[in-house]
Order: C-alpha cells, then sequence, then structure tokens
C-alpha cells in the first residue's frame, strides 16, 4: 500500500504521511546529526541499549521458542486425530509486540509475546498441555501462569511473557502477517485482544516513514518520561504504545528528521496540542466486523477522554482513556519543560543530560501522605500491597521491608479565590480509604492476622521521620536514583535497619553493588516518586471524576522500564524480587 501524496506548486509530488500533511520535508544538516551522535551518547550510560550478544542470545531463544511452539501444536494436532497430512503443515508461530517489536527494548527488559495457533487448537490446550509441556523444558527457570498469559523466565533471555491466540484458519504458515483485518472474523474477543498488540505494534512501524530515526527518539521520550515521572497507563499518564504512538506522529510531521530534530519537534508540537483533539496516525477504517471502536460521536463515554491517543489498528481504542485533568496538566507542564530544554541544547546552552534529570519529589510538595501496608508474612504483605494499591487510583512503588511496604503521596491544595486560608480535614477521607481496603479484603476472604493498613498527613519538614535524611535536605545528587518497573533498580544506598523509617527484618545487600555499610546497616531502600494532587474546595469536598469504560490497550507494565531509571554511575539490581512491577509516579487521586 502507498502513502498519499501531496502536491506543491508544480513541485514533484511528495509522501503525504498520516492524517495531515508534513509541517517540513527538510533534510538534516550536518549540525542536526552531530546533535543526534550526542543524544545517542548521552543516552548510554542509561543502559537503553542492547548489547549485540545480549541480542543474539534473545534472538536465539525465541527462534527455539518458535520450534518449540509447533512441535507443541503438532503434538496436540495428532491427538485430535487430524490426518498426518494436515499435522505436517499445521503450523504456529510465535510473534513479538511490545518494546520489543519496535526495536526500543532496553537491557534485561522483559519481551511480550504471542503464541498463535490454527483453529482447532484450544485455549485451555495452551493453559494446560503447553504449560505442562513447559515444565519440563531444561532452559526454562521458573514458569508462571495468569489467566490471561505464561510467564516464562529463560536463563539467557530473561522473562518472555506469552499470550495466546487461534485464528479461523487450518493451518498457521510462517509468513502470517497479522495487519489484516480479516483475521478478526469469527474470533473470540479474548483472542481479538490479545492479538492487538502485535497489531497495533505492527501498523505503528508501516506508519513512521523512517524506523531508525523513530526508534532512537522513542528511545529518548521513555527515558526523559521515565525519567520524569510520567510514564504509566495504570497512573493516569502515558505507557509505552502512547508515547510511541506520540513519537510516531512527530515522525509523520517531519519525515526526513533526525533524533536530536525529532525529539525538539516531539516538545513543540505536544507542548502546543489543543487537547482533546485526538492524536491519529491515520484515518481510522470500518471493516464491518461490528467490534466497539472509539468514536466519540457514536459512544457518550469517549466524549469526556481527555488526552485520546488512538491506535492505529481495527478495532481502534484509546489508549489513554486513564488520563485525568491532573495529569493531562502535569504532562502539559513536562511538555513545555522538555521544549525549554531542548531550546537550550540545540543553541549550545546545555548538553542532553539535562533532559533526563529527575525531579525531586521530596522537597516539592509542604503536605505528604504516608500510607503503610504491613503483614506477619511475605506471602500475605504480597497479597496485601496488591490489593491496597488498587485501591489508590493507580499502582505504585514503594519503600519497602520484609513485611512493611510504604507509599509516599505529595499534596497540592488549591487555592479559593479570595481566601486567606483554607482549613483542610483529611480525616474522613482517609477513613474511608483504609475502611474499603478492610472490607473488600474481608469479602474476599483476604484479610488474615497481622495486615494492617496506615494513613498519616505529614507536613515536609516531618519526612525525616521516615525518609534518610538525603533525600529531604536540598543538596546534590550522590549517585541515588529512583526504581521503577519489574526487576527494577533499588536505591544504591543502604540504611540502618534501627532508623525509623525501617520496620522488621532487613532486605538483603544489593548483589552488585559494593556499599559502605555499618554495623548492621544491611537493608536496601527503594525509593518512590509519587505525586497526587488532591483539589478540594474551602469545606473539604473532593473533586470527583467519573470512572471511564475502556479496553485495556495500554495497561502493561511496560516491563523495559527498569534499567532507564538507575543512576549512570552505579546500576545494579536488587537482591530479591520487587515488591511492585509498576513505576514511580506522579498520580492524581480522585
Amino acid at each position: 500500500t502507498s502513502f498519499p501524496v501531496a502536491m506543491h506548486g508544480g513541485q514533484q509530488p511528495q509522501k503525504h504521511y498520516g492524517i495531515t500533511s508534513s509541517i517540513s520535508m527538510a533534510f538534516p544538516r550536518e549540525v542536526d546529526h552531530q546533535y543526534t551522535q550526542k543524544l545517542s551518547e548521552a543516552m548510554k550510560p542509561f543502559g537503553v541499549f542492547e548489547d549485540e550478544d545480549e541480542l543474539n542470545h534473545r534472538l536465539a531463544v525465541l527462534g527455539k521458542l518458535n520450534t518449540f511452539v509447533k512441535e507443541w501444536i503438532a503434538e496436540i494436532s495428532e491427538t485430535k486425530n487430524l490426518p498426518p497430512s494436515a499435522i505436517t503443515n499445521v503450523g504456529g508461530k510465535i510473534f513479538t509486540f511490545g518494546s520489543y517489536r519496535l526495536g526500543v527494548h532496553t537491557k534485561g527488559a522483559d519481551i511480550d509475546a504471542l503464541c498463535v495457533s490454527p483453529r482447532h487448537v484450544e485455549r485451555t490446550d495452551f493453559f494446560d498441555s503447553f504449560f505442562a509441556k513447559l515444565k519440563l523444558h531444561e532452559e526454562i527457570k521458573d514458569l508462571r501462569v495468569s489467566v490471561i498469559k505464561v510467564y516464562l523466565l529463560c536463563l539467557v533471555a530473561g522473562q518472555i511473557d506469552l499470550l495466546f491466540a487461534r485464528l479461523a484458519l487450518q493451518s498457521i504458515p510462517d509468513n502470517l502477517d497479522l495487519r489484516g483485518d480479516s483475521h478478526l472474523r469469527n474470533l473470540d474477543i479474548r483472542c481479538i485482544r490479545s492479538l492487538n498488540g502485535c497489531r497495533v505494534t505492527d501498523e505503528i512501524l508501516y506508519l513512521v516513514p523512517n524506523k531508525e530515526n523513530f526508534r532512537l527518539t522513542l528511545r529518548a521520550i521513555k527515558l526523559w518520561a521515565k525519567r520524569r515521572g510520567i510514564y504509566s497507563n495504570m497512573l493516569g499518564f502515558l505507557g509505552g504504545v502512547s508515547w510511541a504512538m506520540l513519537v510516531a506522529r512527530t515522525c509523520q510531521l517531519y519525515p526526513n528528521a533526525v533524533a536530536a530534530t525529532l525529539v525538539h519537534k516531539f516538545f513543540l508540537v505536544f507542548s502546543k496540542w489543543e487537547w482533546p483533539n485526538p492524536v491519529l496516525l491515520k484515518q481510522p477504517e470500518d471493516s464491518n466486523l461490528n467490534l466497539p471502536v472509539w468514536d466519540p460521536r457514536v459512544n457518550p463515554s469517549d466524549r469526556y477522554h481527555l488526552m485520546p491517543i488512538i491506535t492505529p489498528a481495527y478495532p481502534q481504542q484509546n489508549s489513554t482513556y486513564n488520563v485525568s485533568t491532573s495529569t493531562r496538566t502535569i504532562m502539559s507542564e513536562e511538555f513545555k519543560y522538555g521544549l525549554s530544554v531542548t531550546d537550550d541544547i540545540l543553541q549550545g546552552k546545555t548538553d542532553w543530560s539535562k533532559l533526563f534529570q529527575p525531579p525531586n519529589f521530596f522537597l516539592k510538595y509542604k503536605h505528604y501522605i504516608v500510607l503503610t501496608a504491613s503483614a506477619s508474612t511475605e506471602e500475605n504483605q504480597l497479597e496485601w500491597i496488591g490489593l491496597v494499591e488498587s485501591k489508590i487510583l493507580s499502582r505504585l512503588h514503594t519503600f519497602w521491608n520484609e513485611f512493611v511496604s510504604m507509599w509516599f503521596i505529595g499534596i497540592i491544595f488549591k487555592k479559593v479565590e479570595n481566601a486567606e486560608s483554607v482549613n483542610i480535614d483529611l480525616t474522613y477521607d482517609i477513613q474511608s480509604f483504609t475502611d474499603t481496603v478492610y472490607r473488600q479484603a474481608n469479602n474476599i476472604n483476604m484479610l488474615k492476622d497481622g495486615m494492617k493498613i496506615e494513613a498519616t498527613h505529614v507536613k515536609k519538614k516531618q519526612l525525616h521521620q521516615y525518609l534518610p535524611v538525603e533525600l529531604v535536605q536540598r543538596k546534590k545528587r550522590v549517585g541515588w536514583m529512583l526504581s521503577s518497573g519489574r526487576g527494577s533498580i533499588p536505591f544504591c544506598h543502604s540504611w540502618s535497619t534501627s532508623q525509623p523509617y525501617f520496620k522488621g527484618p532487613p532486605l538483603g545487600p544489593c548483589s552488585q553493588c559494593v556499599l559502605k555499610r555499618g554495623p548492621g546497616e544491611e537493608g536496601i531502600l527503594r525509593k518512590a516518586n509519587v505525586i497526587v494532587e488532591l483539589n478540594r474546595n474551602s469545606n473539604g469536598g473532593s473533586s470527583k471524576r467519573s470512572s471511564l469504560d475502556g479496553s485495556q490497550l495500554d495497561s502493561s507494565r511496560d516491563s523495559d522500564s527498569g534499567t532507564p531509571f538507575s543512576s549512570p554511575s552505579s546500576v545494579c539490581k536488587p537482591s530479591r524480587p520487587a515488591a511492585s512491577d509498576t513505576n514511580d509516579r506522579w498520580v492524581h487521586l480522585t
């Protein structure tokens, strides 16, 4: 399929990318290439580029998994009495999607993959016989299953999250292209959802004018978003596919630009974007399959979406349905900040490292809520914090030790016009929240002895009672950074377990960092950047935002988010799994 062309007053026809003509078709200058090289160098310390050996390992493992899937499907076909000739050609295939498929995954990132089978293979076969077959594979270190996917931990390739979809085909050829809408015909909704990730990813790659420029730009924007704490669909910001679509749209508007220019233009475009006008990579198409699509003309709830970014594959959906007024405001401010910084960079006033400097959460706000959840055992604690996090608007990272997790929520109180002071009482809100958590835990028979949740309002000057002094004093950073994502980077400092912000047994020491410790200083502290803007009127009533229905197209944990939050000077991994697999974020509390 060729792109439409636009004619410009007697000139040769030019390609027309996306739904509008390009803003500029200018080709890069030598200085633009130089700035792009400097951008690439500035990102390297954050581990955003995978080395050749790791890439080859991943490719080899995916190749083995693809062969493994074909063998399993052939075995299943035999048990279902297919003729030998059909079994020989039955096929089966592993597709990748997400950051790995886009080519922007980071070191140690998980791989999102999809197992596609022919029509005679049932979903129950995948979760039963395929799972059992995987258990016997010697290269698989760990194996877990949920209601929608299988998690494989491979010795050389890291974690692979595997979805399943069966197509209405007798066989699955090696050259199968999932972009065709006809593949969705006669499928159940679970298979359509499983296919969505691959179809959206492939469509994004198809719609960008230059894949390499797109990839380097996306790496930069994702790193920037993580460092600034605005990378999470679940927390009301944007997830990986949403950032990819914004970068893809920028590439369409400046099709010949290189990454340094595209990063600057990204901030220029979206600092001035008039939301809620949607971002579209192509005109939506109707495939007459009667699937629900994003269309505010038809669906009243779609009219309330504040920052719509529409997936390019049918059925088109808004990937940012969780965005609130508060989180959109924060992102708009960050776009403007990014524009200011990149203006300075391209004028030679500063370098790219400034773009990736994180904000200091614990110095920004005057008021905080400290939320503490504890349990008597590790198993109970993991179960407990999962419920607590689900009751906060979004899942958050925490400080944690063996059986205690802590969330820090920064609060902004809106000033009332012509009022000298506002009296705020959070007692009811806090009590209502804790009551809700206890009530649901009791309803689902989760509540066990020792499970507790406490919420306390503290002022900034009181944070030292919970946090190391290095975090709450204004002074130069000395080697600590944020943590983010599954397998994320811990705080590269150890703190005495006798301090008030540590309760219970200590964590093990960092497995890859050699740190100076005093007696008993064995715990590794993990830090969360969590900002909540709580808009309240003078009598304490809270503002509410109605919930919107939406397909979870961008609710992945964005598993490539671990490394970019690490410090360039000290990249290490925790000696035990993180208590949460979500990212440090700014969030809006409703």
